[in-house]
């Protein structure tokens, strides 16, 4: 098949909100929906696909039974599919945190690191996030910090509107802020060091746990730049490469794009509805749906009123 539709796994993380079920149309019974994993084929959250003759299996069970040749040419020099696709909605803030690079997260966690992107669906008004240090911290002014409870205080706060977005390298220091809904595109990996947590308690009523030692030995200590040098895309690595579509439903209304022999293509909808064609194949979409085009699908459309996340690999 061409043209897979996939339904997530779901993360009821404590500084969840409600958002991707009132807004996004996740179907969640709980009262916390902390992220949604669109294209996923982790082990600790996978994807299912929803039409067709694969309808419930996940997306590694149809890659396994179709072989490696549908993720494209540029993917044969990952072992395992090589990205991981989210929607995350933060009511309160986040960890502060970082990911390893591969190299130390293959090395001490059995897995790939994490370098990941940031798409900026919704926010409230005022919502910020941290994105690197204000200035260069030695490593012993680091730990003290972390030990003082003042790391805040030299952390870069960033002010964040719809469709901004931050490229996050591995060893970035970082945290989502409380009131912002985003799509990350990230590395195949769930390495996560927490550095502080605002002294939070988990489901079990202790403090949650934090990582200290291995966050001092990745995280990259000087400022980071935001410097836009992805054009045309609105990111681009060795792991991904993301563009966002915005079709108005009346000056663009469709848009033809075609998935070659090199990569895989995954269909984000962050807003709109609209049908999505491709393999003589039309499927309805709406806000909150996520696709996968087999590489050689070849042309596809997508028709209506909508903002889109297209991601490929290479």
């Amino acid at each position: 098949m061409a043209l897979l539709k996939l339904r997530p796994s779901y993360k009821d993380y404590l500084w969840g909100g409600h958002r991707l079920v009132e807004k996004y149309n996740k179907e969640f019974d709980g009262d916390i929906l902390a992220e949604s994993w669109e294209l996923s084929c982790h082990p600790d959250g996978p994807s299912y696909i929803v039409n067709g003759s694969y309808a419930g299996k996940t997306l590694q069970e149809y890659i396994d039974l179709e072989g490696k040749k549908v993720l494209g040419n540029n993917c044969q020099k990952f072992e395992e599919f090589p990205i991981l696709a989210k929607f995350i909605d933060a009511k309160d803030n986040l960890s502060i945190q970082v990911h390893p690079d591969n190299e130390y997260a293959l090395k001490n966690e059995g897995q790939y690191g994490k370098t990941e992107m940031w798409y900026i669906m919704d926010c409230e008004e005022g919502a910020f996030l941290y994105y690197g240090f204000k200035k260069e911290v030695s490593k012993e002014e680091f730990e003290e910090r972390i030990k003082t409870d003042t790391l805040l205080e030299v952390l870069n706060a960033v002010p964040v509107h719809k469709g901004d977005v931050l490229f996050i390298e591995a060893g970035t220091i970082h945290a989502i802020g409380k009131g912002i809904v985003i799509a990350e595109i990230q590395q195949n990996s769930n390495v996560t060091y927490r550095v502080y947590d605002f002294g939070r308690v988990g489901k079990d009523g202790k403090k949650r746990e934090l990582h200290i030692d291995k966050a001092v030995e990745v995280t990259n200590r000087v400022p980071i730049s935001r410097k836009n040098t992805c054009y045309p895309h609105i990111a681009s690595c060795d792991y991904f490469t993301v563009d966002c579509l915005n079709m108005d439903g009346k000056l663009m209304s469709s848009m033809k794009g075609s998935v070659g022999e090199e990569s895989f293509a995954s269909i984000l909808i962050m807003e709109g509805e609209g049908t999505i064609s491709c393999g003589g194949e039309t499927i309805p979409y709406r806000k909150g749906d996520s696709f996968f085009m087999s590489a050689g699908s070849g042309e596809y459309e997508i028709s209506g009123e909508c903002e889109v996340l297209i991601t490929t690999v290479g």
